[in-house]
């Protein structure tokens, strides 16, 4: 592990002590059930309420929070953790929803909420985290007005993003570029949020919040572009999904995608079986990589991690930059 991973995962461990006392005193106001079902999900206490100690999430969102309240200078960083809630709540409203629709038995080592409650209850928990996210914004009054307005807009992307990616499995073809577009919504909007709600927290100048957003949205799309990597290639053991999980369910991922239009025999061999019933997953695998979708994907990350990390120095400036370096550097190159 080099000394910049060191410092960024000792980021998150902070964010997570930082930001879990306000998230369980947010989880505590919902009503019983629902507040049953969101302490499973999120690694708490199993499906009878016993207390564990769970997977709840790397905690990459309210870590970016906290550390862009701290690059636009705030001191105080204790504003910015209702922010970075409210983001962690969003994110997790997406997850059990996205759980539902996509079909999948499992999250974090674990059944998922609608394979344990039921279809309803976990339509009904996510409700629950989305409406709770804006009660906890409610903690910054002065912000409120602008902080709703910016967890709106991405809330709005990020379900738009979400849709896109549903009518995709109605095509037969996907092209990189739409691919891209889709992932910049479902998933670099609500980063870009946690950043600019971050400064906002912290007390950033108009300016600084803009440029941090920017930050923040191309560290979402890194951040996808990793994530479809190990929907295909991800150890099952690290990752807390099946092998091949994004080609058992005939994703259109960024890799997949890539591979398609590469017009390679291996491209067009995948694009001919990849619906097909006896699709061999091995081999649909190789496939992507020999067309060479997966090398095109890891490119896209981490291009767009050097031009997030290379925006901390010429844009407006900004105080502890090495951090938001560093956890930039996690985004692009995971192992789950």
């Amino acid at each position: 592990m080099t000394a910049e991973t060191a410092a960024a995962r000792q980021l998150l461990t902070q964010a997570r002590t930082r930001t879990a006392p306000a998230l369980r005193e947010a989880i505590d106001e919902l009503p019983g059930h629902l507040r049953h079902l969101a302490g499973y999900h999120l690694g708490w206490w199993d499906e009878h309420g016993r207390a564990r100690d769970g997977d709840g999430g790397k905690a990459l969102r309210p870590a970016l929070a906290l550390a862009c309240a701290r690059a636009v200078g705030s001191t105080a960083t204790a504003t910015a953790v209702p922010a970075a809630v409210a983001v962690e709540l969003v994110h997790n409203f997406s997850l059990v929803h996205d759980d539902v629709m996509d079909g999948d038995a499992t999250r974090r080592h674990r059944p998922t909420v609608w394979k344990v409650f039921g279809v309803g209850q976990a339509i009904l928990l996510g409700d629950a985290l989305l409406s709770l996210a804006y009660s906890v914004l409610g903690r910054l009054p002065r912000l409120y007005p602008d902080a709703v307005r910016m967890l709106t807009a991405a809330t709005t992307d990020l379900i738009e993003g979400q849709s896109d990616d549903l009518a995709f499995c109605d095509r037969l073809v996907v092209t990189p570029a739409e691919c891209l577009a889709m992932a910049r919504k479902k998933t670099g909007a609500l980063m870009a949020c946690s950043a600019g709600l971050g400064a906002l927290g912290g007390g950033g100048a108009p300016a600084q919040v803009t440029q941090l957003c920017e930050f923040g949205a191309d560290l979402g799309l890194a951040f996808q572009c990793a994530d479809d990597l190990l929907g295909i290639w991800g150890d099952p053991a690290t990752t807390g999904k099946p092998a091949y999980s994004d080609l058992v369910s005939r994703k259109k991922s960024l890799p997949v995608t890539a591979a398609f239009a590469s017009r390679t025999a291996a491209g067009d061999w995948l694009l001919a079986a990849y619906h097909r019933d006896d699709l061999n997953l091995h081999d649909a695998a190789a496939a992507v990589e020999l067309a060479g979708g997966r090398a095109w994907c890891q490119r896209q990350a981490d291009e767009l991690i050097e031009r997030a990390r290379a925006s901390l120095t010429t844009g407006v400036p900004l105080a502890h930059t090495r951090e938001l370096s560093a956890l930039a550097a996690l985004f692009g190159r995971r192992d789950r």
